[in-house]
């Protein structure tokens, strides 16, 4: 009598070692009795690295963290049903940062969906146009041809993960019951390589690359850095050419520049504060713009770009998209940024007048000046966390105002400090999940998270297990969604119970749910945070500021700086 557990075993074998083969590494599963040979496929193969997350949410957005962490896709697995649907939060991210996952749902036999029966949905379309690509993989067999069909098939999954689009892809394996082999633990295959499929670096003919270096020749211009990833070599790339353009680069913190050994005498990191100045806006109007990357987190600097209706705007993308909000693109130049850089580097355009980039360094210094005495609270707990943290740091920074405050007041530096956020969507759902996934891809240095107090609620369930990734979570307890008080929603009557939501969570109590050390630190103490930060382990470190003060102090800077 044949072992139809031991061929559904047999089966997700291949389809994991071709993933493994293709360059999987790690694999985030979910308890589920459907899912079974896929788990111990997973658990059983020796290039995988697992992690079980019990909540379906929680697990996509944790594997959403692992591939942010090294680029490489990451695999994700639950059961049939609703578990699937749950991943749909972290699969919009990933769509809309082109984070590569690899999803693989368990899923009742065919002649047990539309009929009724237990935990069946129609899984094969789940997510739409959010993945690049989905597929229903045949019930389990031993014929050859299949079997060759369904490598071929999950090699191309993972390819399609990464070019020329990165992004979730979606697999749905039917399985039909018994789930477990007859023999618990049965001889499997050893790993087999698989087809790889290397990405290209896109380009630009010589032409073309040759008047957009004429263009720019000795012309008052700006690079606008948004957004990553970035090749490695991007950061010295762009900042030699913008020496070469005698330009400013205005660096959003997601791009990678404001700090590591590069050179930074080019890049400006408080360009939302001084960008306020219509004095120094209306003045200081660059004659071209080249964009690089997904569009920056500040406000200030796309109202800047939208009022340059005159300048030529090339953006530069090598994907698929036209990262345009604005709508002012002259071109799309679809060319890796740091082949791009070198080559216009290599043409050796002339200089702007050095007065064009001495009036950006200018407003810099101004603007870091007039933060002292008058930045938020966040700002000097943000400087004091940001000195602490060691070369080759991870921080992962949540949504909403920790963002945008580093944004406004991180400044710049030596050391190599890796920042990662979820600006796909924006959503402060599966902040934590994601900032554990980060910790988890690399346990030789300590990776730290700056959340909200809410979206720490958001994502609270996630804490489990924290302690033994040694994640270190910063929570700004500031009384609940401290950004909507520099929204027009403040002024009304109804502001506190439908729009602030203060949550008033004991932060000490939750530290102990989840058996992390808890540390408190007041805003007027920022320097404490140092001495916690240099202490093993993980923790709860809760952040206290006085809301209302930091909204009208941050209010006051802003307004110093734009005074003219």
């Amino acid at each position: 009598m044949s072992d139809h557990g031991a061929l559904n075993l047999r089966w997700a074998w291949t389809l994991v070692d071709t993933l493994a083969g293709a360059g999987v590494r790690h694999a985030v599963l979910s308890p589920g009795s459907r899912s079974t040979p896929l788990t111990l496929a997973c658990l059983r193969h020796p290039d995988i690295t697992t992690h079980v997350r019990v909540d379906e949410r929680g697990a996509a957005f944790f594997a959403l963290g692992l591939a942010r962490a090294g680029g490489a896709p990451a695999l994700v697995v639950a059961t049939s049903g609703t578990a699937v649907a749950n991943w749909l939060p972290a699969v919009v991210e990933a769509d809309l940062d082109r984070v590569p996952l690899v999803l693989l749902s368990a899923d009742r036999p065919p002649e047990l969906i539309g009929c009724g029966a237990n935990q069946a949905i129609d899984q094969v379309k789940l997510f739409g146009d959010r993945v690049r690509q989905q597929q229903g993989l045949p019930l389990p067999t031993a014929e050859p041809a299949v079997v060759a069909a369904l490598r071929a098939a999950a090699a191309r999954a993972v390819a399609a993960s990464r070019w020329p689009l990165a992004g979730p892809i979606h697999l749905n394996q039917p399985l039909r019951e018994p789930l477990v082999p007859a023999d618990p633990t049965p001889a499997l295959p050893p790993p087999r390589p698989a087809p790889r499929a290397p990405q290209p670096v896109t380009t630009l003919p010589a032409r073309e690359t040759a008047a957009l270096a004429a263009a720019l020749s000795g012309r008052p211009g700006l690079i606008v850095a948004g957004r990553g990833p970035f090749p490695v070599a991007f950061p010295a790339a762009i900042t030699r050419l913008a020496r070469q353009l005698g330009c400013p680069i205005l660096a959003d913190p997601l791009s990678g520049l404001r700090f590591g050994p590069h050179d930074r005498e080019p890049v400006l990191a408080r360009y939302d504060a001084f960008l306020r100045r219509t004095a120094f806006t209306a003045a200081c109007r660059p004659a071209w713009v080249l964009r690089c990357g997904d569009p920056p987190v500040s406000k200030a600097l796309a109202g800047y770009l939208e009022g340059l209706e005159q300048a030529e705007q090339w953006l530069v993308a090598d994907h698929g998209r036209w990262p345009d909000p604005q709508h002012r693109a002259t071109a799309l130049l679809r060319a890796d940024p740091a082949w791009l850089a070198g080559a216009l580097t290599a043409a050796e355009p002339d200089p702007a007048p050095a007065e064009w980039l001495a009036g950006f360094k200018a407003e810099e210094a101004r603007a870091l000046a007039l933060a002292a005495g008058r930045a938020p609270a966040e700002a000097r707990l943000l400087e004091s966390l940001l000195g602490a943290l060691p070369d080759g740091a991870a921080l992962f920074v949540g949504n909403s105002l920790p963002i945008r405050d580093l944004d406004a007041f991180s400044g710049t530096g030596a050391r190599r400090l890796r920042f990662h956020a979820n600006r796909g969507a924006s959503g402060i759902d599966g902040n934590l999940s994601t900032a554990l996934g980060l910790a988890a891809a690399d346990r030789a240095r300590p990776a730290t998270a700056l959340v909200g107090d809410l979206t720490c609620y958001h994502d609270l369930n996630a804490l489990h297990g924290a302690a033994a990734l040694g994640l270190r979570l910063l929570v700004v307890n500031n009384g609940g969604g401290a950004i909507f008080r520099q929204l027009p929603q403040a002024d009304l009557p109804e502001f506190e119970s439908a729009w602030l939501t203060p949550v008033a969570l004991d932060f000490r109590a939750v530290a102990t749910l989840f058996g992390l050390p808890h540390h408190r630190v007041d805003a007027g103490e920022p320097t404490a945070l140092a001495g916690i930060l240099a202490r093993p382990g993980a923790a709860l470190v809760e952040l206290v500021v006085d809301g209302a003060a930091s909204h009208a102090a941050r209010r006051d800077y802003f307004a110093a700086v734009a005074a003219d």
